[in-house]
């Protein structure tokens, strides 16, 4: 006869729910656009960047468990918005608009955008960007955004946008003679250059850009205070830096938080998980 015995013991059973509730701790799903260098790509099957590394240093530092997913960029914010994934990472421009539907972590970064032409291209600032010029950016991207907004509606510059799921496929493009320029954020376009692509920077447009993580807006899984907690732990460790500097060597590491814009709400105070 088999004889099944029943855990009554209160201090057992509580070490048992501990147990199991520990194994079934939450795995928070990470969204990234994995063909962004140097914040995030994929080599030999391994997702790497500065966005990737540190977003893992940042859940080694907490404890908490990440797991990476692969999305278009146009998709990244829109399935975060409705909870498909918990985290944004990657170099998430901040924006009024954005602060509308996500929450974003203290800025760990900030950006400014190069125009690109081919080495040999005669091309200035100028011309790259009007006269019958055809133009690359990235889908829903700042760059794109700012093209459309501030050249492509304006007759007189004469500019045409094309818009591309990445980078990748805009400079292949343009190396291909189907693009006169592609303008992108600046250490992208350093990280280009670096990696041997036959471009060259004709121009810099000033933006000042604080980039970030971001969560859904109103932070319904409580990240935020996690996550600026171990922002500011693997800066102020050292740890960002080298992160930085292993995929973007000589890149100047700004001090954290960077600029905070009032419309952001996360940013009102107090700031969850960041003390001054």
């Amino acid at each position: 006869m088999h004889r099944i015995a029943y855990v009554t013991s209160p201090l057992i059973a509580a070490a048992v729910f501990g147990a199991t509730s520990a194994f079934a701790q939450e795995i928070y799903t990470a969204g990234v656009e994995a063909s962004f260098p140097p914040w995030a790509y994929v080599e030999e099957g391994e997702y790497k960047g500065i966005a990737i590394d540190a977003m893992r240093a940042i859940a080694e530092d907490q404890g908490i468990q990440v797991e990476f997913t692969d999305l278009p960029w146009p998709s990244l914010i829109p399935a975060l918005a409705q909870g498909r994934i918990d985290i944004l990472v990657t170099g998430l421009n901040i924006t009024e608009e954005r602060a509308e539907v996500l929450d974003f972590t203290i800025p760990w970064w900030e950006n400014d955008d190069e125009v690109l032409v081919p080495a040999g291209s005669d091309k200035n600032v100028v011309t790259a960007l009007c006269c019958g010029a055809t133009v690359g950016a990235q889908n829903g991207a700042t760059q794109f955004n700012w093209l459309e907004s501030e050249l492509a509606e304006n007759d007189d510059v004469g500019l045409t946008i094309r818009g591309y799921e990445d980078y990748v496929v805009a400079i292949e493009d343009l190396l291909a003679g189907r693009l006169d320029s592609v303008v992108t954020s600046t250490d992208t376009a350093e990280e280009f250059i670096a990696n041997g692509r036959d471009v060259k920077i004709v121009g810099t447009i000033q933006m000042n850009q604080p980039q970030a993580l971001a969560v859904k807006k109103g932070d319904p899984k409580d990240l935020l205070a996690i996550l600026n907690k171990g922002i500011m732990n693997i800066y102020e460790s050292g740890e960002w830096a080298k992160i930085v500097q292993e995929y973007a060597p000589g890149a100047t590491i700004r001090d954290i938080p960077t600029t905070m814009p009032d419309y952001v709400d996360a940013y009102q105070q107090p700031i969850p998980g960041y003390e001054e």
